[in-house]
């Protein structure tokens, strides 16, 4: 019994590879070990060893009904039949799983023993515990113990036996394998590009009957450059103006020549051609501030100008 014990010990450690379950219709052989309660001779215990054939359906992967038939190896002294239900416990990972099996057993026991043998013919419910390991996707090992109890023959009451078993299983049907859905990725909505529309405004101050450009006003002359650099599509339209001191024609000629000064200061410093800026003086002739005040007067000294364009926001 100890080196039986120690063979299903080793066999199982041996199958360890991972394959997947199995459903379907299979086929396969079992060796059997029965260890007889001793009422069943006349005296100590019967052991035999059973080879049988088995047949079997297996369903949603963790029941199945199985038929066998088998008779002992060095003799013909017993010769079992039987009908089993299986059990799988816990979710199938590719490895080992622990089963249940139950079901009804026949002994049919004749020849040489016969002298010793209280009765021949008994009926024998069983139940037991073993684990399964798909070795390939197609053939299962399969090991349990189980414990038989006599339900019905003749001779005496109720007997107690015991069987280990070993087999090998053939599915006919090849394991489906699982569908991976692959995630589809989620595109987001392409959103439109944003537009907004930008102006630009310039505004020099000059001192009083002078056309020189200050240096206080070179970072918005560069702002106006850079601005230009950018959207080489725009252009650019300076207004030149004075206050009323002094004679018409003179402030006219004074207002012309104050543009054309910003007009050279954006083209020498910043590099912008003069083809794209447009310069008109106007003299005195469009106050925004009251020429009766010095504050007026000098916001009146002026040249501005102004660009509008639009760009796309990223």
């Amino acid at each position: 019994m100890k080196k039986l014990i120690i063979a299903v010990g080793g066999l199982m450690l041996a199958v360890s590879m991972s394959a997947q379950s199995q459903e379907g219709l299979y086929l396969g052989p079992s060796l059997s070990y029965y260890y007889l309660d001793s009422d069943r001779v006349v005296s100590g215990h019967d052991e035999a060893g059973v080879l049988s054939f088995n047949l079997g359906y297996r369903f949603s992967n963790d029941w199945a009904l199985e038929a066998s038939y088998g008779s002992e190896i060095a003799g013909e002294d017993l010769e079992v039949a039987q009908l089993n239900a299986y059990y799988w416990f816990g979710e199938d990972d590719g490895g080992w799983r622990t089963y249940a099996v139950g079901g009804y057993a026949y002994y049919d026991r004749e020849g040489e023993k016969n002298l010793q043998i209280e009765e021949e013919y008994t009926h024998q419910l069983q139940a037991g515990l073993g684990m399964s390991n798909m070795i390939t996707p197609q053939l299962e090992f399969r090991g349990d113990v189980r414990a038989l109890n006599k339900v019905r023959g003749e001779g005496k009451g109720s007997m107690w036996d015991a069987s280990v078993n070993l087999g090998m299983r053939y599915y006919f049907n090849k394991p489906v394998a699982p569908v991976v859905m692959e995630p589809v990725p989620v595109r987001e909505p392409e959103m439109e590009p944003e537009t907004r529309t930008l102006t630009v405004k310039l505004n020099v101050e000059f001192e009083f009957d002078k056309a020189d450009v200050r240096a206080i006003y070179g970072d918005e002359l560069e702002a106006v450059a850079n601005a230009m650099k950018v959207h080489e599509d725009i252009t650019l339209e300076l207004e030149g103006h004075t206050d009323s001191r002094g004679e018409e024609g003179y402030n006219q000629d004074l207002s012309q020549r104050r543009v054309d000064a910003v007009k050279a200061k954006i083209h020498e410093e910043y590099g912008i051609d003069v083809s794209r800026i447009t310069t008109t003086g106007y003299g005195e002739s469009r106050p925004i501030a009251d020429n009766d005040t010095d504050d007026g007067r000098a916001r009146n000294r002026r040249v501005v100008g102004e660009m509008t364009f639009t760009e796309v926001v990223k």
